[in-house]
């Protein structure tokens, strides 16, 4: 800091300020223009809420990535990236005619938003400690750009048209880009980086302090402050012509001066952090907050009070000027909070404010999606304006209350002198209580005494936490059976990929869960990622209600079930290591096979749920369900909201009664080292034939049914051959135990072959209709052999990789087979994540293999034999490589 000079810290405090004021503008274009686009497209309040939200969503997404970009290769070069991309993206918007292509462009604009990572890094590298909440509060006064656009823009539009506030916008950007370029120096770090030739830390390695829980936590904090000042932001106009009659510049100037009032005061909230703490103006701005979205929810209301006399009659309504008033308040402690919490960044993570910031910025960014996504769902479903307001009340209690009861238990731990150096209470890195620092299942007397016990009390909740988990990523596959039936005009191939979508984003997010564990801890991911399902739980429950929910969100929320999905990864290497050796097979077996069950619970449960109103008037109106001549009320919406209080006991069953084990921590980079083992990948393919195929069959098996036996009930059938899949699944571990897992996996192949040739022989061809319940037991048959078969390759893993460690290690001494056993324990729990994450995908090919050979050849059959091939292969490598007598890894 004694080589910057205060002309230097001006020059980047102001360009960087302009610049992101320039983005903002950019980034919340869509309040104005959308309004526009919105009559000349006729667009429901659910399309219009997607379309204002989808560049909020890439500006949040890409924030983190953004972040580490500017700590490897300095902002500046990285804020000029930023700026040109946005600018293309946004004259571009001019030459687009549909609503798809809208979308799409808009999430190009969407790379505006970023720029608030890469400020931040930027910035706080030009202050020291003590001035740079000063400093980024001042930066953060770009939030007036939303002002600007809602402003200028109305009237841009009104004389010129929405084309010309696009174009007009992009220009500016462009041409900031260049002002920003030439006016400011990289920061002094990379200078001195470069000079010393130090090469910038790992993209992964800038990842590490994600798993500090203080981090989402601060996460939290900044979606219900910038989230939902972003939300409002593009909101207001909206809310204004809706609820108040305001005409489009009338209710464009009000929404502006709400952007005002809650930026400009940003500035003084980074002062108050320096002078009185983030703590205290967090307090203050989550009370406040609370009390502003309490009125402000409460709708236009007519009261009739029978008296003595005769009846009373009153009304309780929120005029306009109190409106404005309360909305002004609220901004402006949203200004104060945005400030605090950035505050504390630079001071906890003054290594990672890129990685970090990018983080807690994408989150906040998410909740600018997620909530104008919210509101217009909850307008069409609750048919209240104010309806938004009481979702920010409950988001902002929760939010007091959490940060209220973490400070109450960092304060019973923390060193009282510590108070005296920082005005802001620091956390200590203190053990909890629930991590095991000493951990041996391998020593029989531990393990008979202390071990089985805890592992048990871990691996029962792991259980329901994984069966909400699959419960949650298949539903899809009986919510599409009756969406035609209720009013949705989706094609066959559209439902089917409605179907398969959450096997495709499942597998993928398994890629990334299968390293969690180690670098979160079990007990915080496992509550983490069970809590995350509430997200696709809740958002179905609204969109199904509505017949016309555009098939993009309905795509979208299929995505979000992906959750599920993932979860499994990361639950098996969890409770892999748990467990010795020995017993790794049944404990796995049970984890994965009564996981498993949460398929055929959807598929049993949902079709009862659906047929009453469970949660009463909470739970909305019933649909209309029409097939034929008959006709009859269901509330499909329950498929969706039944596993909330379910998700949320579990949740709290995992935080408060699980634990992380501190010798399983490892890196990304520690367990990486599966990519260039052979049998990683070896058993990615075996695992792919037994529980692909498991979850690929469960995801069509309903769909597949309907098409082809029109006159069976669906519903009363599909989860059969989950159930026995699931339910088999601890016997395949346990005979994998007795009798080998190679030998099990080779044999259940085989008959999983015979199983299919079986259901090909029972289906319906030209001039046959086919035998249903022949069908029927054939695909029993094949879900039981998934099932031993799913047993039996997770057994071999464990096996393969301790054997293959213990024989590097022989005759190096008791050190290097200590040292072979921990690795192998990592390796092992990593590759049964990442085998999982592969084989996920047949929840996605699977049925997609159906829906493409049904619409090319008319029957399944083509895919069908396709499977049968598959297995062959997976035969050959079982038995060449695992079963025969001189196999290289025998197990």
């Amino acid at each position: 800091m004694s080589d910057i000079n205060s002309s230097q810290q001006k020059r980047a405090l102001t360009a960087s300020t302009v610049a992101f004021t320039t983005c903002f503008a950019v980034w919340t274009i869509f309040s104005i223009i959308g309004l526009q686009i919105q009559k000349d497209l006729h667009l429901s309040e659910t399309e219009f809420g997607l379309l204002v939200g989808t560049p909020i969503l890439s500006g949040s997404l890409i924030r983190l990535m953004l972040g580490i970009w500017s700590d490897q290769y300095g902002g500046r070069i990285v804020y000029l990236m930023v700026m040109v991309t946005a600018a293309i993206a946004t004259f571009l918007l001019t030459t687009v005619e549909t609503y798809t292509m809208f979308l799409v462009t808009a999430l190009g604009i969407g790379v505006a938003g970023g720029s608030f990572a890469v400020g931040i890094a930027y910035v706080s590298r030009w202050f020291p400690k003590e001035k740079q909440g000063t400093a980024l509060g001042i930066f953060g006064l770009g939030n007036v750009g939303a002002a600007v656009t809602k402003f200028v823009a109305p009237f841009v539009m009104v004389a010129f048209g929405w084309h010309a506030v696009a174009q007009i916008w992009a220009a500016a950007l462009l041409l900031m880009a260049a002002i920003f370029w030439f006016a400011t120096d990289d920061e002094p770090m990379l200078k001195q980086r470069r000079e010393s030739g130090v090469k910038p830390e790992s993209f992964l390695k800038q990842l590490e302090p994600l798993k500090d829980m203080r981090v989402w936590r601060f996460s939290l904090y900044y979606f219900c402050v910038f989230g939902a000042f972003v939300a409002l932001a593009l909101w207001l106009p909206r809310y204004l012509v809706g609820a108040y009659g305001f005409d489009i510049k009338s209710a464009g100037m009000l929404a502006a001066a709400y952007s005002i009032f809650a930026s400009l005061f940003r500035a003084l909230g980074g002062w108050l952090s320096d002078r009185y703490g983030a703590r205290l103006l967090m307090y203050w701005t989550f009370i406040v907050a609370s009390i502003c979205t309490f009125f402000l929810s409460y709708p236009p209301t007519d009261y009739i009070v029978h008296g003595i006399k005769g009846d009373l009659a009153f009304s309780m309504a929120l005029h306009p000027m109190g409106f404005i008033f309360l909305v002004s308040v609220l901004g402006l402690f949203m200004s104060f909070g945005k400030a605090a919490v950035y505050k504390h960044i630079p001071v906890y993570y003054p290594d990672n404010v890129g990685a970090v910031g990018g983080a807690v910025g994408m989150v906040g960014g998410l909740g600018g999606f997620l909530l104008p996504l919210t509101f217009g769902m909850l307008n069409d479903l609750t048919g209240i304006w104010s309806s938004c307001f009481m979702l920010l009340f409950v988001l902002m209690t929760i939010a007091l209350a959490w940060m209220h009861f973490s400070i109450v238990r960092m304060e019973r731990r923390v060193v009282p002198e510590l108070a005296k150096i920082s005005k802001d209470l620091h956390e200590l890195s203190h053990p909890a209580p629930l991590v095991l620092t000493d951990w041996n299942p391998e020593d029989h007397d531990f393990w008979e005494k202390t071990g089985k016990r805890i592992a048990a009390r871990n691996l029962w909740i792991s259980i329901p936490a994984l069966l909400l988990a699959f419960a949650v990523w298949m539903v899809w596959s009986v919510v599409v059976i009756n969406l035609p039936s209720i009013g949705f005009k989706y094609t066959t191939n559209e439902l089917f990929w409605l179907a398969a979508l959450p096997g495709l984003s499942g597998a993928t997010l398994r890629i990334f869960y299968s390293f969690m564990v180690p670098i979160f801890g079990g007990r915080r991911w496992t509550t983490i990622s069970t809590a995350s399902l509430l997200l696709p739980s809740l958002w179905i429950g609204f969109a199904v209600q509505n017949p016309e929910t555009p098939y993009v969100l309905m795509v979208v929320l299929a995505l979000l079930c992906g959750f599920g999905g993932g979860n499994f990864a990361s639950s098996m290497a969890n409770i892999s290591f748990f467990y010795p050796q020995s017993q790794k097979g049944t404990a796995l077996g049970l984890n994965a096979g009564l996981g498993n069950l949460g398929v055929s619970t959807v598929q049993f449960v949902v079709p009862l749920v659906i047929a009453a109103g469970v949660f009463g008037s909470l739970g909305g109106e019933p649909q209309e369900w029409v097939k034929g001549a008959v006709i009859k009320s269901i509330w499909l919406q329950n498929a969706g909201f039944i596993w909330v209080p379910f998700i949320i006991a579990t949740s709290i069953a995992a935080w408060f009664g699980m634990n992380d084990i501190a010798s399983a921590k490892a890196s990304f980079k520690e367990q990486s080292i599966i990519f260039k083992r052979k049998h990683n990948w070896l058993m990615c393919w075996l695992y792919t034939g037994t529980f692909g195929s498991f979850i690929g069959y469960a995801a069509g098996f309903p769909m597949l049914i309907k098409i082809l036996f029109p006159d069976i009930n669906p519903t009363q059938y599909a989860f059969l051959g989950p159930l026995v899949g699931a339910l088999i699944r601890p016997v395949g571990g346990w005979l994998a135990d007795k009798l080998g897992g190679a030998r099990v996996t080779l044999w259940n192949f085989v008959i999983m072959i015979c199983a299919v040739f079986g259901v090909l022989h029972f289906m319906p061809s030209a001039g046959n209709a086919g035998d249903f319940w022949g069908f029927l037991a054939m695909f029993m048959l094949l879900f039981i052999t998934t099932g031993i078969g799913n047993g039996s390759t997770f057994r071999m893993i464990p096996v393969i990789f301790m054997t293959e460690r213990l024989c590097a290690a022989k005759g190096q001494g008791s050190d290097a087979i200590a040292n072979a056993k921990k690795d192998a324990a990592k390796e092992a729990a990593a590759v049964l994540g990442f085998s999982s994450a592969i084989a996920a995908y047949g929840a996605f090919f699977i049925p997609k293999s159906y829906g493409t050979a049904i619409s090319m050849t008319g029957t399944p059959n083509a895919a069908l034999y396709c499977f049968i091939s598959f297995y062959l292969v997976c035969i050959g490598i079982t038995w060449w490589f695992y079963a025969r007598k001189t196999a290289a890894m025998p197990c």
